[in-house]
């Protein structure tokens, strides 16, 4: 409902009263969508509650929620440009009232974050401030004479009838009524990223890298047919559509995490960039593709002469490795050591599905030096992740358990398992069925190249030189790339 703060008519375009939406506007994304977000993360059960806040209505709905949480107003991503014009407008004297449907108590506290409003206008748990309930709020306060700055369609009315309209990141379906009521904004505030980019971003594409594990049992055991390839492609992407929607749901869930981190708040969720709804259809939209991809996988391979013993193997894979990651985003990538055992243990889901694809059994040697390999890699992950924040001088913040005091422990875990992995490897080796390999002895080579790799890996890491992710690090390291041709070329001379 309306502040008691009262407001003198001015005429002068410039001069107006200026109120200004919070939801899409003066913020890109949804503060409501928001804050049921991290109503998820930090209070799960008090989800059953939101059927019975819905039915004491929206305004009571938004009530429960905001008091249920503590939303973090400072990391709001903000609309830069309209940001930069407010606090010019202020510095000359005008009065700027915030005006949104949000709740009263999440938007007194972002008008006393930045100070720069004369008054907020709001929903108070019984009226909700939108629509037709805002311009008569508006009427009441100012008469006829406001400016406004909105973004959806439901602003057009508003907007159609105030003497100063003004937009920010506009909706298509705004634009396209102002333009049919002949209405051209005063100003436009852009702040928006490429969506095609945003998405590429959100689903991280450079991710499915990582299922190329699904076709290591058919490499390893040489098996070139074409349903076994087959089967392997249609696993490859169904893995990565899975993948790209347990990323989305985790970059939802850890929405306020991100955006106090000094990198991950420039993910498109985090920056608001891409809304949450969205997000959440594609999601659905992604996880429905995968189940049905895992589930017409063996009739494809049968179509090529390939019957496989266990048919929907893959797709119990593929539902254990959804689960899994799930659980992972909730509540296990916060318990300490858990997380790093849990994350090693998908990359090697990733090859027991590929088995499940093609049918082709993984070697005991294959999954030990697996689980040995990846956990060096998650460790180091949790490693550079400590180690940023020692060279910032910054204390954890992500709930996931481990202190800047645990990183000396971790680098020994890793290395321990990066050379136990090496070991496994010499193993395989000495052990190989020589029916496979034409000259079995060149596989030593690998040995030397492994051991190149992972100590780099390790020494960069703890140089504070290496991404917190080794997967991108893998991608984009020259020198990673050249140490795979060795790898690839080793392979092939050995055929």
């Amino acid at each position: 409902m309306p502040s008691s703060n009262p407001n003198e008519s001015i005429l002068t375009p410039g001069r107006l009263p200026l109120c200004v939406d919070l939801d899409g506007t003066l913020v890109k994304s949804d503060t409501l969508v928001d804050s049921v977000l991290v109503l998820a993360r930090q209070h799960p059960r008090a989800l059953l509650s939101i059927p019975g806040w819905l039915v004491q209505g929206k305004a009571s709905f938004k009530q429960h929620v905001t008091n249920a949480i503590s939303l973090d107003v400072s990391a709001l991503p903000y609309n830069k440009p309209l940001l930069e014009f407010l606090f010019h407008q202020h510095s000359q004297g005008r009065a700027i009232y915030l005006a949104t449907a949000a709740d009263r108590t999440l938007a007194d506290r972002i008008a006393a974050h930045y100070q720069i409003f004369a008054g907020v206008l709001a929903s108070d748990g019984s009226h909700n401030l939108a629509g037709e309930n805002k311009y008569q709020a508006f009427l009441q306060q100012f008469g006829e004479q406001f400016s406004y700055i909105g973004n959806a369609s439901p602003d057009l009315p508003i907007l159609t009838r105030c003497l100063e309209p003004m937009v920010a990141n506009p909706t298509s379906g705004l634009a396209s009524g102002l333009q049919a009521a002949r209405i051209a904004p005063t100003q436009t505030f852009m702040d928006r990223a490429n969506p095609a980019k945003a998405w590429l971003r959100a689903i991280r594409l450079h991710q499915w890298a990582k299922n190329v594990l699904i076709f290591l049992p058919l490499l390893l055991a040489h098996a070139w047919s074409f349903a076994h390839f087959a089967g392997s492609i249609v696993a490859f992407v169904a893995f990565g559509l899975c993948a790209s929607a347990t990323y989305i749901v985790n970059d939802l869930l850890d929405l306020e995490a991100d955006r106090r981190h000094h990198r991950k708040r420039r993910r498109p969720f985090a920056a608001g960039d891409l809304s949450a709804m969205s997000g959440c259809l594609v999601v659905l939209a992604f996880l429905a593709a995968a189940a049905a991809l895992a589930l017409f996988l063996p009739n494809l391979v049968a179509l090529f002469g390939l019957s496989l013993p266990q048919p929907y193997r893959f797709a119990n894979w593929l539902l254990l490795y959804a689960i899994t990651t799930t659980a992972y985003s909730l509540k296990l990538k916060r318990v300490v050591l858990l997380d790093v055992i849990v994350l090693s243990g998908l990359y090697t889901v990733r090859i027991i599905a590929g088995s499940g694809a093609t049918g082709i059994e993984v070697s005991k040697w294959l999954a030990g030096f697996s689980v040995f390999f990846f956990l060096s890699l998650a460790f180091v992950k949790r490693f550079a992740e400590l180690e940023s924040l020692r060279l910032r001088e910054s204390a954890p913040t992500n709930g996931r358990g481990y202190l800047i005091s645990d990183i000396e422990q971790l680098r020994s875990f890793g290395t321990a398992s990066a050379y136990a992995s090496v070991v496994v490897l010499t193993l395989y080796i000495s052990d190989l069925d020589t029916a496979l390999y034409h000259h079995p002895g060149r596989l030593w080579l690998l040995v030397p190249v492994l051991l190149l790799w992972l100590s780099r890996l390790w020494l960069q890491a703890s140089r504070g030189e290496l991404d917190e992710d080794p997967v991108v690090y893998a991608i984009t390291d020259k020198r990673s790339l050249f140490l795979g041709l060795a790898v690839a070329a080793v392979v092939l001379s050995a055929l």
